[in-house]
């Protein structure tokens, strides 16, 4: 993702801060999830958030929360997971409703679950509230948050271009939602890719005609206002 902001980004770097801070963990027992957590909050501490890093991009780009050491919750507890990984210590990522953990240890078995985005404080959560995600989920979270910070301000363009290149990160995604077809033809149009955008959305609304015909309908009419700013 750093390389849809910085074409000239040298991802190698990001891997370098990761591998040195894995090298500052103190040795902990892997079968000890409470020693696994203290260990790396002892590296990591310097790294957490603050509300006003919700409305800042740079929160959500891996990179840019290594070099500040702030981010989203999410972005925080990517940095704990890769620096456990490298430590080899067990760790895995656990979401919940609009916030995001990380877990040490095994999720069916002896583990604890901390708040990366508060500097790695243990936190008791239910378990219908919290699960084990997947390297797709997670992805797909980081891109959705990027989705949103962008959408908050639609007036202006670089919002509209970051939204586009985060929908079309989405779409490479296995089972992805229909609906960034229309998210995608949108934003194009609002770059001012008015033809690319009208053939994104009439493809889109043939997709789901059967199905949602008010969603096709409204899909045409909005590929029909960006052919009429061809004009």
């Amino acid at each position: 993702m750093g390389t849809e902001v910085d074409p000239d980004l040298d991802v190698s770097i990001g891997l370098a801060a990761l591998d040195a801070l894995a090298l500052a963990v103190p040795a902990a027992d892997p079968t000890d999830p409470r020693d696994c957590a203290a260990a790396l909050r002892s590296a990591l501490s310097s790294f957490g958030g603050t509300p006003e890093d919700y409305a800042d991009l740079r929160s959500s780009l891996l990179y840019e929360v290594l070099r500040r050491r702030r981010g989203l919750p999410i972005l925080l507890a990517v940095v704990w997971l890769e620096v456990a990984r490298r430590a080899g210590l067990p760790a895995y990522p656990v979401g919940l409703p609009g916030y995001f953990l990380v877990g040490l240890g095994l999720p069916k078995g002896r583990h604890v679950l901390v708040d990366a985005f508060t500097g790695g404080t243990e936190v008791d959560v239910s378990p219908d509230g919290a699960r084990p995600y997947n390297q797709r989920e997670v992805v797909l979270r980081v891109l959705n948050n990027v989705r949103a910070q962008a959408a908050a301000r639609p007036d202006l363009i670089e919002s509209n271009r970051t939204a586009l290149w985060a929908t079309e990160l989405s779409l490479l995604l296995p089972r992805h939602p229909a609906s960034l077809r229309r998210e995608r033809g949108v934003l194009l149009a609002r770059v001012g890719e008015f033809a690319e955008g009208a053939v994104e959305l009439e493809s889109y609304a043939d997709a789901v005609a059967e199905g949602d015909p008010a969603a096709a309908e409204e899909a045409r009419r909005e590929a029909g206002q960006a052919r009429a700013r061809l004009n």
